[in-house]
């Protein structure tokens, strides 16, 4: 079980808990958490479920993988912490992850 700390685009927090295996995106979308579309249904084809992961937390989530770095290309408002949440499994490291929403999803 994990804390995930989700932080609008206009600094409005939601603190969801999140079972160990699930992704960051179904995390958010079970929980009501706006601003995450997740079109594809967390298949890593689109980015309507991209985040921007807190500076403090990148070396624990990783790198994006070839096919979530081509799928966030397509992004316009793609920054260096963003990440598809969708590739991002929960798992007691990430305990107290901070995730950025961004204003729009595209």
């Amino acid at each position: 079980m994990a804390k995930i700390n989700f932080i609008e685009h206009d600094g409005t927090a939601h603190v969801v808990d999140a079972e160990d295996g699930i992704s960051v995106m179904l995390a958010a979308t079970h929980n009501g958490v706006p601003g995450i579309d997740a079109d594809c249904g967390g298949e890593c084809s689109c980015a309507t479920c991209h985040v921007l992961i807190d500076p403090e937390w990148l070396g624990v989530v990783g790198e994006p993988t070839e096919g979530e770095n081509n799928m966030l290309d397509l992004n316009p408002d793609r920054e260096s912490n963003s990440r598809l949440s969708c590739q991002i499994p929960v798992t007691d490291a990430i305990d107290g992850i901070v995730v950025n929403l961004p204003e729009f999803q595209y």
